[in-house]
């Protein structure tokens, strides 16, 4: 890397907090985790995108590519029916009142016990999910950096990227974190195309023929192996709509944007189209994947001395000319960014929405005591902070593996989402369910999954990840359905007001 791309990435980290607290503005507690309900639904579809594809995304798509194909394109077709479910049944949910927090709906359902255990369901898996994310993008990065001329280790990059997000989550709130994603995503995908449009000439008509033949255009993955293989039609198309269903319908960190629109239907066109740019964006990085195979020679990764993870970030060290390749890990940068100020004001909001009356009385209690005229904004914002230093201990605590960093990410989140998603239909298709019923069937459902989780990685045995959600599912219903057929309730008589 030459001195231009160094510069071009100590500009972004200047500039990006800069320029999104002048397009974001200071406001209330309310605006700081809502953004006054009012953003535009094509900033809210791009954010979408840009929190849901990671640095896991950005680095490891075309890993997958190189070894597989085409295949993260065929779960997109799953991701797309997915959101058609959740714009159709529970966007309505939210739209009925002024909601911060999709486990509000749990809690006028069913009380603040629900709501509690689903909220520290999502923190716990937020907390894990984004550690890894935040260690696994550490990794190539300090590599990058490393040959661009930046000296710095694993930790004080952490350190860096961690000051610089919280500039611009502390100061302008959900609506700062929106127009960074818009940025952000706006630049990874620029840079993304870029990387496709340098290697085509590079790739023959004949080329293309060998990719076709050996399997590298092919959407999914047919074989019979489709409980262990997350690329096989059923699991890509069945599990990957389920999984939609619980992530942008019961998962905070996605529900947030959606409930930041004006409308119901701002709310649906920016997830209706976030299900199209995804699967535009996964097409392209799984290109750069197989021209990358086909420009080697489909020698496996190992051949070249790579794993799956490290593939994009060499080529970006070692196969773009200057500038470029400053915009690329500028663009490492963005997809690490983005996630990370949409995780620190997502697990704000739940801890003072979902828990007012525990640990965010405590915290607004501190903050007067602190701070006597700060109120809930001040409160906000040292959440924001709180979840910040949480994160950075829990990813130098949990290390890294050898396996896909995005496949290890979409495992996390599978631990809470079938379990809340299991609450959020037991509550809307049986009327007569209770807060027990659902609390008996969460519960079972989360240490079923923790079990289930354990056990697979002590005697070696997987499920693919879209499963997981399905399996979470199946664990919390029948216990939810038992409790209610057991239940002794009173029969109430329709030609009478005694019951």
């Amino acid at each position: 890397m030459h001195l231009t791309d160094i510069l071009i990435i100590c500009a972004y980290l200047v500039l990006l907090p800069c320029v999104t607290i002048i397009l974001s503005r200071r406001g209330s507690a309310q605006d700081f985790l809502s953004a006054h309900h009012d953003l535009p639904w094509w900033a809210i579809c791009l954010s979408l995108v840009a929190t849901e594809t990671s640095t896991l995304t950005f680095i490891s798509v075309p890993g997958i590519g190189y070894t597989d194909g085409l295949v993260f394109v065929g779960l997109a077709v799953g991701y797309f029916i997915g959101r058609g479910i959740v714009a159709l049944w529970f966007l309505p949910l939210y739209a009925r009142g002024a909601m911060t927090s999709a486990y509000q709906y749990l809690g006028e359902r069913f009380g603040s016990k629900v709501q509690h255990v689903a909220s520290g369901a999502f923190l716990a898996t937020r907390l894990v999910a984004e550690s890894v994310r935040l260690l696994a993008g550490m990794l190539p990065l300090v590599w990058l950096m490393g040959q661009a001329g930046i000296a710095v280790n694993q930790v004080s990059l952490l350190c860096i990227i961690m000051a610089a997000t919280l500039v611009y989550t502390l100061f302008g709130g959900l609506r700062a974190v929106v127009w960074s994603d818009v940025i952000q995503l706006v630049l990874y995908a620029v840079g993304a195309v870029f990387c496709v449009g340098l290697l085509w000439p590079k790739i023959s008509r004949g080329d293309w023929a060998l990719a076709s033949a050996s399997g590298h255009l092919s959407l999914f993955h047919h074989t019979h192996h489709v409980l262990s293989d997350p690329f096989t039609p059923l699991a890509a198309v069945v599990g990957g709509t389920i999984l939609t269903v619980a992530s942008h319908g019961t998962d905070q960190l996605l529900v947030q944007r959606l409930l930041a629109a004006g409308s119901l239907r701002s709310a649906r066109a920016a997830l209706i189209g976030s299900a199209v740019l995804v699967g535009g964006l996964f097409g392209v990085l799984s290109l750069i994947g197989v021209q990358l195979w086909l420009v080697h020679g489909g020698v496996p990764l190992s051949a070249l001395g790579l794993k799956s993870d490290d593939l994009f970030p060499h080529f970006i060290a070692t196969g773009l000319p200057a500038g470029c390749a400053g915009l690329l890990v500028a663009g490492v940068l963005s997809a690490t960014m983005g996630s990370l100020s949409s995780t620190l004001n997502a697990m704000a909001g739940v801890l003072l929405t979902d828990f007012g009356e525990k640990p965010g009385a405590l915290l607004k209690k501190l903050t007067k005591a602190l701070h006597p005229r700060g109120g809930a904004l001040v409160a906000a914002r040292y959440a924001t902070v709180f979840w910040a230093f949480a994160l950075v201990f829990c990813a130098l605590l949990l290390g890294h593996s050898d396996r896909s960093a995005v496949i290890i990410g979409l495992t996390v989140a599978g631990w809470s989402y079938g379990p809340t998603l299991g609450a959020f239909l037991y509550g809307m298709c049986v009327p007569t369910a209770t807060a027990g019923d659902v609390l008996k069937g969460l519960w079972a459902g989360l240490i079923g999954m923790a079990a289930f989780m354990g056990a697979s990685q002590l005697w070696g045995f997987k499920i693919a990840f879209p499963w997981l959600v399905p399996l979470g599912v199946f664990t919390m219903f029948p216990v939810a359905w038992l409790s209610t057929k057991l239940a002794k309730r009173p029969k109430i008589d329709l030609d009478s007001d005694k019951i």
